[in-house]
């Protein structure tokens, strides 16, 4: 049976985890696919993502990097909150704080980019400047590498997405600040840490630490603060390093030594959490994909609906034989009602981190009851499954 996108090409940005993995499916359908990616190499940073529920594995599986993610997996223990002595004051069940599986991003991203490498084309340190629809295609201009014109743009490009800047305007009208930051880096372990995230919280503030499990030496500091939204320009280091600093500095626990950490980091990841409420996915021969459609900072269903979001976009190209008008109308009308259940309202910042303390009080009280925590780890894994997921046709 002949490959239903032979012949369609399809310029993919971003190659952190949606853009591989639905280059990996259009690729396998038959279309050539070319990804390009503004950082220089695949990304190191970033923290561990988890997958929860039958419609997250059954895509992994059929991908065929099921097996590999397991063999990475963190195998991470609960989530604890301790207080400045050090004292646990809860502990959240492992089922919550890492689904059924949780990997590293950094070791998913590699593992999608592998499979992929054979029948997909990457490109890094490039990015798209401009985008312009003709009779022929998309015309696609790239920084570094020219002009190409394109049956498809797929922007897989994350929360500041340019495809969106490009195809649907700017990020002020998708993009909605929801009043914290967050950071992340590596530093050596000398901290005694382990592969059970622990929390330590003041009101509007909480700093965490982890051991990598695999490196033993190595930790990995989580923060999330409250503030306003910071125009500053988000590759400007030292200007995130001074936010950082001025909201932590003066706590106690491990903060100093995360702190001392954070100056000597060789790769610091910071942005805002934010939520994207984008009306429309598509337009025309391009198409939004994972965090640039639907994203929320730390959300953590995001990477699960990402991988669930690439199978169903190339499945309904597929159907379609690459008509456009056809196939992302029908995946942007399976996807919304199952990106929607979580994303709805989802605001990370308060629940890791409440503003006020008798918020901070509250949240420790409930999250230190049974019923609270069975509650939170039913509801999660029920958000991530589709019963209604289609099982599109296997050409090869």
């Amino acid at each position: 049976m002949a490959l239903p996108l032979r012949g369609f090409r399809v310029l993919v940005s971003g190659a952190g985890v949606a853009g591989p993995a639905v280059a990996w499916w259009l690729a396998r359908f038959g279309a050539e696919v070319t990804v390009v990616e503004v950082a220089p190499a695949l990304r190191t940073s970033g923290f561990a993502v988890d997958f929860r529920g039958p419609t997250h594995l059954g895509v992994l599986a059929a991908m065929g990097v099921l097996d590999e993610l397991r063999a990475v997996q963190t195998h991470a223990g609960a989530m604890s909150r301790v207080d400045a002595y050090g004292r646990e004051i809860f502990r959240l069940p492992a089922e919550f704080a890492g689904g059924e599986l949780e990997v590293r991003r950094r070791d998913l991203s590699r593992i999608l980019y592998e499979h992929g490498t054979d029948r997909v084309e990457y490109l890094f340190d490039d990015r798209i400047t401009a985008l312009a629809e003709g009779a022929d295609g998309a015309r696609v201009d790239l920084a570094r590498g020219g002009s190409r014109t394109v049956d498809l743009v797929v922007g897989a490009d994350g929360m500041h997405s340019g495809v969106r800047r490009l195809a649907l305007g700017p990020e002020s009208a998708h993009l909605t600040h929801l009043g914290y930051h967050l950071a992340g880096w590596d530093l050596p372990n000398d901290l005694g840490a382990d592969a059970v995230p622990r929390q330590f919280n003041v009101p509007g503030r909480m700093a965490s630490v982890v051991a990598d499990p695999r490196e033993p030496g190595r930790a990995t500091a989580l923060v999330v603060f409250t503030g306003p939204r910071q125009d500053h320009d988000r590759l400007d280091v030292e200007r995130q390093q001074a936010l950082i600093t001025d909201a932590f500095t003066g706590l106690g626990w491990h903060v100093p030594r995360l702190l001392t950490g954070l100056r000597a980091a060789p790769e610091l990841y910071f942005d805002a959490i934010a939520r994207i409420r984008a009306p429309r996915w598509h337009t025309g021969r391009s198409v939004l994909l994972g965090d640039a459609a639907w994203g929320v900072t730390l959300g953590g269903m995001g990477v699960g609906t990402a991988v669930v979001g690439a199978y169903v976009l190339a499945g309904e190209l597929a159907v379609a034989g690459g008509d456009p008008r056809v196939a992302l109308p029908g995946y942007e009308r399976r996807m919304r009602g199952y990106a929607s259940r979580w994303q709805r309202g989802a605001n990370p910042g308060h629940f890791l981190a409440p503003a006020s303390g008798w918020g901070l009080w509250l949240r420790d009280r409930l999250l230190a009851t049974r019923p609270v925590q069975s509650m939170l780890v039913r509801g999660t894994g029920s958000l991530a499954t589709e019963a209604d997921l289609p099982d599109y046709p296997a050409w090869v």
